[in-house]
């Protein structure tokens, strides 16, 4: 400020700031013909202040500076935020690149990139979700690209190990995505007359890929968990030529046969707060609520489960009103059904479809697909398997338990190093690393990894044995002798059997023991009067399991309707030396629901004829465990799984979404021991 006397501002210079900003982005002393903004801040008057203003239009004249703004002070304090602020990042291992890509319809889907720094040649791994790419891109605020990916669906350590280019992308109408978000976009045909879908859009997403990311080898791969694992499906409808790898992951498959909706026709009534906040908002920022810490309570008084949903205005989400009005497994269900979808496409690309055996939330899909793929000698030529002791997404962290059941070795990480691993460079590095087998699984109990060519045929279609309902609760090998006399319980709607220990909590809640329920403890319902224990005797042999048992359960009910739940167990000796709280513990290998409606076709129900003996015929879900010595097997049958499946009122309602509280009424379940059985996959 030299020239600019104190004494003719009034003002210490030493109070007064000037600062000259240049309005391009050069830096150095701006040129006599650039535009520069001019901000003068004293702490005295605007009197003061005016003069100045006036005094540097004098002083920038002289100095043949132009001046084109001269802004008065509002506040005393200058706007100490950018615009815009741009992260130092060159001290990071990795270069992210945020993108904007074009659909054929014009939408465009967020894209994050993420380049190992120095990257040359590397194969992509894509994952489509609908769970903010934005949160799976930053798990931790970090310059390491490992601790930037630490978390769902990533794997950092496969994706280090292999140098990929990691690639994460918001599903339309989710997060930064353009357009609208459909729950489990159909494909186009019938139930999406659009010209968009999973699968285009992934082609279409390869497509700019493999043309604006240079540090590539246009290779792609897609994998995910979940809904994750159900994009990855689609890819392989009509997919595109640079996509060389496929691994869904426990993915969504068919909502209503057994994967997140729906099991065999009774509704997963815990799954209302996903589609709440996934399908309410496309940021999940309406979150679920509840009034009640319980939620065995907040389900029980809001009667049924289109009640409680109504109650919290979800009528306004689409997907909602599908659950109503399609109830059965109709013509809406089953053209979403990807296992039906891909067996008649046909298999094009190499894919590894990971099931895990514990899967609380989509244990049916992966082998669904698995059987309706390998039917095709075409299809089976790419076709992998891996089956894990895990829980829903388990194979991708350290997994040396099952909740309280100890594995004896980290299982996650052998799959991703010794399997996941050689089969992802195979296809994306050209490496000559040896495929995995056709099916890697591991067997609890003896807890044992194991490979084969083929999984054994699917609702023990051959080679399978009968396990016998006995007299006085018994269960063996041989036929129930002459005593063997019938076993009643009353389902009473009004006091439904819990599927895990109240207080309930949901999925998502701090304390929820949702990620492992299906490997929780059974003693807190074998005393309970409305379920049905049958218990072989202890083992002097092992019984190794491989495959999926058939129930044949013979029952008749007072009411007109009703639901079936039948547990295989593991019961383990009263004292377990090396880790004693696993005494007595009740382990449950494999259990389902059926809706007795549904006894003779899921497409029709039908309503069951009171005090007539009726056989309720299912599979359960696939089982790869050796019951061992001093153990013993126990099948339990129950009429309610409560609130994971909505109750069944036991009298028949044409829907029972709608039931009203008037028609839940207690029934008499009456189990025929003689003329019931499972088949289960005995390997000697």
């Amino acid at each position: 400020m030299r020239g600019l006397p104190s004494a003719r501002l009034g003002v210490p210079l030493e109070q007064v700031t000037v600062i000259l900003q240049p309005s391009t982005k050069q830096r150095g002393r701006p040129s006599a013909n650039e535009r520069l903004s001019v901000f003068a801040f004293t702490h005295h008057s605007r009197t003061q202040f005016m003069k100045i203003r006036a005094i540097l239009k004098i002083l920038l004249a002289t100095q043949a500076l132009p001046l084109t703004a001269l802004a008065a002070p509002t506040t005393g304090l200058f706007p100490d935020m950018p615009e815009t602020f741009k992260v130092d990042s060159s001290s990071f291992n990795y270069v992210r690149r945020d993108v904007m890509i074009p659909m054929r319809d014009g939408v465009k889907l967020h894209t994050i990139i993420i380049i190992p720094k120095g990257a040359h040649d590397a194969g992509m791994l894509m994952t489509r979700t609908p769970y903010s790419a934005d949160k799976m891109a930053a798990r931790t605020s970090s310059g390491d690209e490992a601790s930037s990916l630490q978390g769902y669906d990533n794997m950092p350590d496969v994706i280090l190990d292999g140098g990929y280019i990691r690639v994460l992308q918001d599903v339309r109408g989710k997060y930064e995505s353009e357009g609208r978000y459909v729950m489990n976009r159909p494909m186009r045909g019938p139930l999406n007359a659009t010209s968009v879908d999973h699968s285009t859009d992934t082609w279409d997403t390869i497509e700019w890929l493999i043309h604006n990311v240079p540090e590539s080898n246009g290779k792609v791969g897609v994998i995910g968990v979940s809904y994750d694992g159900y994009t990855a499906l689609t890819a392989l409808v009509h997919p595109h030529p640079a996509l060389k790898v496929s691994v869904p992951m426990n993915p969504m498959v068919d909502g209503w046969m057994g994967d997140d909706w729906f099991h065999n026709g009774a509704f997963r009534e815990e799954m209302l707060p996903y589609v709440y906040e996934q399908d309410g908002t496309p940021k999940n920022t309406v979150k679920w609520w509840s009034s009640q810490y319980d939620g065995y309570d907040l389900y029980l008084n809001g009667v049924s489960a289109g009640a409680v949903g109504k109650s919290r205005g979800m009528e306004q989400i689409g997907f909602f009103r599908a659950l109503l009005a399609h109830p059965a497994y109709d013509s809406f269900w089953q053209a979403q059904a990807m296992d039906k979808i891909l067996a008649s496409e046909g298999l094009k690309v190499p894919t590894m479809l990971v099931h895990s055996l514990w899967d609380q939330e989509d244990i049916y899909g992966a082998l669904a697909t698995y059987y309706a793929l390998h039917r095709s000698p075409a299809s089976s030529a790419n076709l992998y398997l891996v089956m894990g002791p895990w829980n829903h997404g388990g194979e991708i962290r350290a997994a040396s338990t099952l909740g309280p059941v100890a594995l004896r070795s980290d299982t996650g990480y052998y799959f991703r190093k010794n399997v996941l691993e050689p089969f992802l460079a195979h296809y994306l590095k050209d490496a000559a690393t040896p495929l995995p087998a056709r099916v890697t699984r591991f067997r609890t109990g003896d807890n044992v990894w194991e490979t084969t060519d083929a999984l054994p045929p699917a609702a023990c279609a051959s080679g399978c044995e009968a396990l016998h309902f006995q007299a006085n609760h018994g269960l063996g090998f041989s036929t129930p002798g002459a005593d063997a006399s019938p076993v009643n319980y009353v389902a009473d709607p009004a006091h439904p059997v819990p599927y895990i220990p109240r207080p309930i909590r949901p999925k998502g809640v701090e304390g929820s023991p949702w990620p492992y329920w299906l490997a929780t403890d059974q003693r807190n319902v074998t005393a309970r009067t409305d379920v049905a224990t049958f218990t072989s005797p202890v083992l002097t042999q092992p019984v190794t399991l491989r495959g999926e048992p058939l129930v044949h359960l013979t029952a008749s009910t007072t009411g007109t309707d009703g639901d079936f739940v039948v547990k295989l167990i593991d019961v383990y000796p009263d004292e377990v030396a090396d880790q004693r709280e696993m005494g007595g513990y009740q382990f449950m290998v494999s259990a389902d629901i059926l809706r007795g409606r549904y006894r003779n076709g899921f497409d029709k129900p039908a309503a069951v004829p009171a005090n007539t003996p009726q056989l309720y015929k299912f599979p359960l879900p696939m089982t790869n465990h050796t019951f061992l010595p001093g153990h013993r097997i126990m099948v339990q049958i129950q009429s309610s799984w409560f609130p994971l499946y909505d109750r069944n009122p036991q009298s028949y309602v044409d829907n029972i979404f709608l039931a009203p509280a008037d028609s839940y009424k207690p029934a008499t379940v009456s189990i025929d021991v003689k003329g019931s059985w499972i088949e289960v996959p005995v390997q000697k």
